[in-house]
């Protein structure tokens, strides 16, 4: 029996993330998109299923490219809600290393639903933390994207370098790096997934200058030549940081980078704010990516990422929600809006555009995770994609309804496809009793601040 095919018939607007023409819809086989229709052409055989899509804006599937899922647990708390980055990690760390396996799956299908309902359809996380009995972090996370359906970039984080040897975290949630390399081998053996379509793929994460060795760097960036995988880490977020690479390596945090084997175009970095004009250059001349953290970067006043010097160079650039205690949200039509406005304010409006900023959260962050069959519209990608109504109070009166998602405050995606599968529709996760996970997951968050 042929496989059937879908058409999303003429949508109300469409956004590519290229320069095709694709207002008479799209359709799609096999989870691929097999044909782009311009405006009025009809698909160029029969369709099985015929969605009507006159309502609908079509964005290829947001792709969120930071994040620390566990960090749900710890959102708006009271004692860090006005701290800076440091301050904020040296309070939340022991709360933080009495994280389990349960209450890690709780915090990760939290995070993965409300970026789905989001438009959001890959993620990637940033996992760090693996106190006693947490050493199989990775695998709980791998379950919950699973279970959601979901793409995934999965981080295998570190800390090696605790207080009682000058770095920030608590002793508690430090491993050795024979421990972290081991495990890191083991999880890029049994879980990535390589070529179009990957759901689960392994990327190793040494958490950052001042929580790591630069052993554990150098090791890492080894590994990850030998196994072809990408490389993450947190850079150049804070002026504190740049001090303590100063104070301890002698280094700015890009030469500090370079010294440690990692300038170079398996390289995607957090943040990305604390770059000289020469820095700018190095990274794009490596072609190393930025995660741009918008809310995050303004909720611990970090300071701006400066974009469009980094694409300039020739850096590749990407959106991120950042850890859902410095967001607070996991929410990609958020970030981009609010990406859309830090950048006005530091490049003025003409050159930031709304389609700018959607090709950031879309064929940009594709590109920082080493993918090319995900993140745009075209025959041959991968039929990811969120849909948008606009039929919402904030949108009467609205004329652009690419630029309505953005500017009157799109929240939610009405429905969201990955790999041709339906995973919300009309709003709702398919399969998820929401009720229930936010009841579990507020009950894990209470006793994860209480110590029980």
């Amino acid at each position: 029996m042929p496989a059937t095919r879908t058409w999303l018939k003429n949508p109300l607007a469409i956004f590519t993330a290229n320069d095709l023409d694709a207002r008479g819809g799209l359709v799609v086989q096999d989870g691929v998109i097999v044909e782009v229709l311009a405006a009025g052409q009809q698909p160029s055989a029969p369709c099985g299923h015929v969605f009507d899509a006159r309502e609908h804006v079509i964005l290829p599937g947001l792709i969120n490219t930071h994040h620390h899922f566990y960090q749900t647990l710890t959102r708006a708390w009271a004692p860090v809600v006005n701290q800076p980055l440091f301050p904020w990690l040296k309070t939340l760390y022991p709360v933080w290393a009495r994280l389990t396996p349960e209450k890690l799956a709780l915090a990760t299908k939290v995070a993965l639903a409300e970026l789905l309902l989001s438009g959001c359809t890959t993620a990637a996380d940033h996992h760090y933390l693996f106190p006693e009995g947490l050493e199989n972090a990775i695998d709980v996370q791998v379950e919950s994207v699973r279970e959601l359906g979901m793409r995934a970039m999965l981080t295998r984080g570190s800390m090696s370098l605790g207080e009682k040897d000058g770095g920030l975290p608590p002793q508690q949630t430090v491993q050795e790096g024979e421990v972290i390399l081991a495990d890191s081998q083991r999880l890029i053996a049994e879980y990535h997934e390589r070529g179009d379509g990957a759901q689960i793929q392994i990327a190793l994460a040494p958490c950052s200058p001042f929580s790591v060795t630069p052993e554990i760097m150098s090791a890492s960036a080894e590994l990850a030549n030998k196994l072809d995988v990408r490389l993450h880490t947190h850079l150049a977020e804070t002026l504190d940081e740049e001090d303590f690479c100063l104070q301890r390596f002698g280094l700015r945090t890009v030469d500090y980078l370079d010294s440690v084997g990692w300038l170079g175009p398996r390289t995607w970095l957090a943040h990305g704010i604390h770059f000289n004009p020469d820095e700018i250059a190095r990274l794009g001349a490596a072609g190393t990516g930025i995660c741009h953290c918008p809310s995050s970067n303004m909720r611990l006043a970090s300071g701006i990422c400066p974009t469009l010097d980094l694409t300039a160079a020739g850096a590749l650039l990407g959106l991120g929600v950042d850890g859902s205690a410095s967001n607070d949200a996991s929410n990609m039509m958020l970030e981009t809006r609010q990406a859309l406005y830090i950048q006005r304010l530091r490049y003025g409006a003409q050159k930031i555009t709304p389609e700018l900023v959607l090709g950031w959260a879309t064929k940009g962050s594709a590109s920082l995770l080493g993918r090319s069959d995900i993140g745009e519209l075209a025959v041959g990608k991968q039929a990811d994609l969120a849909l948008f109504k606009l039929d919402e109070l904030r949108f009467s009166g609205s004329h652009d309804p690419v630029s309505a998602l953005l500017l009157c405050g799109a929240d939610r995606a009405d429905r969201v496809m990955i790999g041709g599968k339906w995973r919300v529709i009309d709003g709702q996760v398919e399969g998820l009793d929401l009720k229930g996970l936010i009841a579990d997951h507020s009950q894990a968050a209470r006793q994860l601040i209480a110590g029980v």
